[in-house]
C-alpha cells in the first residue's frame, strides 16, 4: 500500500470515526465524545489539506480529474462547517459535515475516470471561476441542508406535546439554523451566478467550441432561477424561518441532481 493510499483511508476513517462518535455524543448527552469527535474532524481536515496539496504539487493534471474535484468538495463542507462552529458555535452541524465528507472522499477515489476538458490558456481563469464558485457553493448548501432539515423538524417538535422537554440541552435554537440559511443564501446565490455564467464566458472567448442548449445547462439555469427566488425573498423581503428552509432544500436537492448528471456526462466522455 503506496503512502497516498494510506493517507486517504486515515482521513476516510477519522471523517467516519468522527461520525459515530458525534451521534452518539448527540443521542447520549455526551460532551467529552463530542469533543473527541471534534478533534477527529480537525485532525481529517488537516489531513484532507495536506493530500489536496500533494495532489497538485505531485501532478498538475489532476485538476481536470474527478478525483481532485470531489476530494476538494469534501475539503468545502468541513471548512464550512469550522467556520460556522466559529463563527455560531453551531457543533451540531457535525452531524450533517463529517457524513458528507466522508462519502464525498470516498466518492472521489469511485470518480477518478472523470476528466473535465477546457482550454489550456483558461486553465486557471476557468477552475477559479466555475468550478471554484461551484464547489464553494456546494460546500455551503450542504451545511444549509443540514440546518434547514434541524429547523424544520425542531420547529415541529416546539408545537407538539413533547415540547421543549424532547429537543435536548445540546440543540441549538432555531435563530442559530436560520442564520445559516441566511448566510449561505447571501453568500452562496452570487458565487453560483458567478459559477454558472463563467460558463456561458467560456463559449464566447474559446472559438472552437460552439453554444448549444443540453439537459446539463438547462437544469443548472433552472436551479438558479429557484435559488435567484429564494435570495429574493430572504434578502429583499425578509423571508426567516420554515419557508426559505424548505426552499432551500429544492435548491440543494436540484444542484445535487445536476451534479449526479454532470458526473454520469463526465465519466461517458472518452
Amino acid at each position: 500500500m503506496g503512502s497516498f493510499e494510506s493517507l486517504h483511508i486515515c482521513i476516510i476513517v477519522l471523517y467516519a470515526l468522527g461520525t459515530l462518535l458525534f451521534l452518539t455524543g448527540i443521542s447520549s448527552g455526551n460532551d467529552k465524545l463530542k469533543r473527541i469527535a471534534t478533534w477527529f474532524a480537525v485532525l481529517g481536515f488537516a489531513l484532507n489539506t495536506v493530500d489536496l496539496g500533494l495532489m497538485v504539487n505531485s501532478d498538475p493534471s489532476v485538476l481536470y480529474g474527478g478525483t481532485f474535484y470531489f476530494n476538494i468538495l469534501a475539503w468545502s463542507v468541513v471548512a464550512f462547517y469550522f467556520f460556522l462552529w466559529w463563527k455560531l458555535r453551531l457543533e451540531f452541524l457535525a452531524i450533517t459535515a463529517l457524513p458528507l465528507a466522508a462519502l464525498l472522499f470516498v466518492g472521489s477515489m469511485a470518480f477518478g475516470g472523470i476528466k473535465v476538458f477546457m482550454p489550456p490558456h483558461l486553465t486557471l481563469l476557468f477552475f477559479g471561476l466555475h468550478i471554484g464558485t461551484l464547489v464553494l457553493t456546494l460546500g455551503a448548501l450542504m451545511m444549509a441542508f443540514g440546518a434547514a432539515l434541524a429547523f424544520i423538524y425542531y420547529n415541529r417538535q416546539l408545537k407538539t406535546k413533547a415540547g421543549l422537554t424532547s429537543m435536548g440541552q445540546g440543540v441549538p435554537s432555531l435563530n442559530k439554523f436560520d442564520t445559516v440559511n441566511h448566510w449561505t443564501v447571501t453568500l452562496g446565490f452570487p458565487l453560483y451566478t458567478l459559477g454558472l455564467f463563467s460558463t456561458f464566458f467560456w463559449y464566447w472567448v474559446a472559438p472552437d467550441k460552439k453554444f448549444a442548449w443540453d439537459i446539463m445547462k438547462i437544469g443548472s439555469l433552472a436551479v438558479w432561477f429557484l435559488y435567484a427566488f429564494l435570495f429574493h425573498q430572504r434578502i429583499v423581503l425578509g423571508w426567516r424561518g420554515r419557508k426559505p428552509a424548505i426552499l432551500t432544500i429544492w435548491v440543494f436537492a436540484g444542484m445535487c441532481i445536476s451534479l449526479i448528471h454532470h458526473t454520469i456526462t463526465f465519466r461517458a466522455m472518452p
